[in-house]
């Protein structure tokens, strides 16, 4: 059972990144799907999740407006659209499943809550 985290890089502020985060070994069908970041020196955040049974989103406020993420049922596959990029969303980004979890708001979304966590992907926005 494994979740790949893909799609991080190097871009300047204003850009535009797609991370993806594929399941092997298991279908999606966890109740959250979400995305974390760890900045240096930082606690890691929860960034914005899916929830599977409603496909409700949620974001944090940083985010808000500038990230969105979506599912590929096909591909069993969740990515998470980064727009207008800023130097604060430098990290390294990571995705997550929650098997069993009831989400109202983005702060239900939390590290001991989630199942299975995928390798991060480095985001940096740099000039």
């Amino acid at each position: 059972v494994q979740l790949q985290a893909s799609g991080g890089g190097l871009v300047q502020p204003g850009g535009s990144l797609r991370l993806s985060c594929a399941a092997s070994g298991f279908t999606l069908d966890a109740d959250v799907i979400g995305w974390f970041r760890q900045a240096p020196g930082k606690e890691r955040e929860g960034v914005s999740c899916l929830s599977t049974s409603d496909g409700s989103t949620y974001y944090a406020d940083s985010v808000k407006g500038r990230f969105t993420i979506s599912r590929d049922n096909a591909k069993d596959t969740v990515y998470l659209q980064l727009s207008s990029l800023k130097p604060e969303d430098t990290a390294v980004y990571f995705c997550a499943a929650a098997l069993r979890l009831a989400i109202t708001t983005i702060g239900d979304l939390r590290s001991p809550h989630m199942d299975y966590w995928g390798k991060g992907t480095q985001v940096t926005v740099s000039s």
